[in-house]
C-alpha cells in the first residue's frame, strides 16, 4: 500500500519553499504478460513500476516533475525541480487546483480491485493462453496459423493529494485473453481475433469460447471481395462503433470546444443526433474499466448525460477547460502521473436500442455490415469521415459474402442525425462502449 505521508510531505515542503498550491500522484503497479504462439511459449513479462508526480504553482505559473525515488531525498529533488520549471514558465490566468467545494471520492463499493488476479500461478497464466490457442487452430481445418494468444493482467494501486485538504486513494486490477488466428482458403488467407477484459479472473471469458469466437470471426473473413462504388446503409457491428463514440468524445472534449477545433463547439442545446442516440459518460458503474471514485484533479467521479435523446447537453471538462470555456468541471480530469491533467471520460456509451443485431440486419436490402476500420481519416473540426474497412456484404437482409479494401465516407455530423437503429446488444469490453447501429447512407468506395 502507498503511504499517503510521501504524497503529503512534498505538498507541504513545496508550500514551504514557495509554491501557492501543489498537487502530488503516486501509483505502482505490476504487470503480467504470457504470449504463445503455434502451441509454444513465446514470451514472458513480469514487470513492477512506482512512480511520483509532482505538479506546483506559483500563482499563475505551473512546473511539473517526476520521479521513480520515492526517498526523502528523491522527493525532495522533485520538489525543487518541479519549482524550477514553474519560476521560468509563463503565467496562465486560468491556472489553477479546482475549488476545495468541488473535491471529493465517492464510496466504496466500486468494485475495482480483485484479489483472485495475483492468486493465479505463471504455469496457469500461460496454459490459459495455449488452450485459447488451441481451440483458435482446432475449430476449423482452414485455421493453419496463428497470430498467437496471450494472458495479461495487471494490478495497481493510486495515490492522489493536493494542498486544499484532498487525499484519496484506490487499488485497480484487470485480466485479459485474446486469440488472433490466421485462416487460408485457396489464395484467400486473413485474420481475426476475440478476446475477453474483466477486473477479476473470475468473470474472464473462458479459454476456449475465446478462440471459438475469433475462429468464427476469422473463417468468415475468407473469399473477401471488393464492391462497386454506392451508397447504402451501414451497420457498424459493437467493436466498429466504439470507434464512433470516440469521435463523439473528441468532439464534446473541452480542449477541442474552447479552441473551437470541433464541429460540436458552440452548440450546447441544440439537436446533434437522431432522437434515438443517448450518449452517457459514466465513472461511477462498479466494475468497469472507466470508473473510479475521482478523477485526476479530486473531483468524484459523476454520470453526464453527453447527448440526450439527440440534444447536446454536455461537454465533458476538467477544471482547466471549464474555466476556459465559463462551465463547471465533469470530473473528467486524467493525467498521468505527471504534468497538467487532460480531459477523459469515465465509461463512455451509447445506450442500447430495442432491435437485436439480426433485425437490424435483416430490415437491410443492400448495405454493409463493418467489422473492422482501418486508417485515420476523420477531421474534428470538420467532421469529414473516411475509413478503411473490411466487412459483410448485405443482401435481402442476410450476409451475402465478406468484403475488403473499401473504404466508407459521410461527415460526422450527418452520419448522427441518420443513425436509424441502434441495436440491443450493448456489453463493455473496456471503458468505451456501444451496441450495434446502423446508419442510413453512406459512400461506400470499391472498385
Amino acid at each position: 500500500m502507498i503511504d499517503p505521508e510521501i504524497a503529503a510531505r512534498a505538498i507541504r515542503l513545496a508550500l514551504a519553499r514557495g509554491a501557492t498550491d501543489a498537487e502530488c500522484t503516486i501509483s505502482e503497479g505490476e504487470e503480467f504478460t504470457a504470449s504463445v504462439r503455434m502451441r509454444s511459449l513465446e514470451t514472458i513479462k513480469d514487470a513492477g513500476s512506482r512512480g511520483a508526480g509532482l505538479r506546483v504553482l506559483l500563482g499563475k505559473q505551473v512546473g511539473s516533475s517526476y520521479t521513480s525515488d520515492l526517498s526523502a531525498e528523491g522527493m525532495r529533488k522533485l520538489v525543487e525541480s518541479a519549482l524550477e520549471i514553474a519560476a521560468i514558465s509563463t503565467e496562465d490566468p486560468h491556472a489553477g487546483l479546482p475549488d476545495a467545494s468541488e473535491l471529493g471520492s465517492l464510496s466504496t463499493g466500486l468494485q475495482l480491485y480483485s484479489e483472485d488476479i495475483n492468486s493465479i500461478d505463471t504455469s496457469y497464466r500461460i496454459a490459459q493462453a495455449l488452450e485459447a490457442e488451441e481451440a483458435a487452430l482446432s475449430a476449423d481445418p482452414r485455421i493453419t496459423n496463428s497470430e498467437g494468444a496471450s494472458f495479461e493482467s495487471v494490478t495497481g494501486e493510486r495515490l492522489f493529494a493536493n494542498s486544499r485538504g484532498f487525499t484519496g486513494s484506490y487499488r485497480q486490477s484487470s485480466c485479459s485473453l485474446v486469440a488472433t488466428p490466421v485462416a487460408r482458403e485457396g489464395d484467400s488467407m486473413e485474420r481475426d481475433y476475440w478476446y475477453s477484459t474483466a477486473r477479476s479472473h473470475a468473470t474472464l471469458e473462458s479459454p476456449s469460447s475465446i478462440g471459438r469466437k475469433a475462429a468464427e470471426r476469422t473463417v468468415r473473413r475468407l473469399g473477401a471481395r471488393k464492391v462497386s462504388t454506392q451508397k447504402v446503409p451501414v451497420v457498424f457491428d459493437p467493436l466498429t462503433a466504439r470507434s464512433l463514440l470516440g469521435e463523439i468524445f473528441e468532439a464534446v472534449e473541452g480542449t477541442a470546444v474552447y479552441q473551437k477545433a470541433s464541429f460540436l463547439a458552440g452548440k450546447l442545446g441544440q439537436r446533434v443526433a437522431a432522437e434515438s442516440v443517448t450518449v452517457v459518460d459514466d465513472g461511477t458503474i462498479p466494475g468497469l474499466f472507466g470508473t473510479a471514485p475521482f478523477d485526476d484533479e479530486g473531483v468524484p467521479t459523476r454520470r453526464t448525460v453527453v447527448i440526450d435523446r439527440g440534444v447536446l447537453r454536455s461537454y465533458l471538462l476538467n477544471t482547466y477547460t471549464a474555466r476556459k470555456l465559463g462551465l463547471r468541471t465533469t470530473g473528467s480530469a486524467a493525467r498521468g502521473i505527471t504534468g497538467n491533467a487532460r480531459v477523459g471520460h469515465g465509461n463512455l456509451y451509447l445506450e442500447k436500442g430495442g432491435k437485436s443485431p439480426e433485425e437490424i440486419v435483416r430490415g437491410i436490402c443492400k448495405g454493409l455490415y463493418v467489422t473492422e476500420l482501418i486508417g485515420s481519416g476523420v477531421n474534428i473540426v470538420t467532421g469529414d469521415y473516411s475509413r478503411g474497412a473490411t466487412g459483410l456484404w448485405i443482401e435481402n437482409g442476410e450476409f451475402a459474402y465478406p468484403v475488403s479494401e473499401i473504404t466508407i465516407a459521410s461527415n460526422l455530423p450527418r452520419m448522427l442525425m441518420e443513425i436509424e437503429a441502434i441495436g440491443s446488444d450493448l456489453e463493455f469490453r473496456g471503458s468505451v462502449a456501444s451496441p450495434t447501429l446502423m446508419i442510413r447512407e453512406m459512400t461506400v468506395s470499391g472498385q
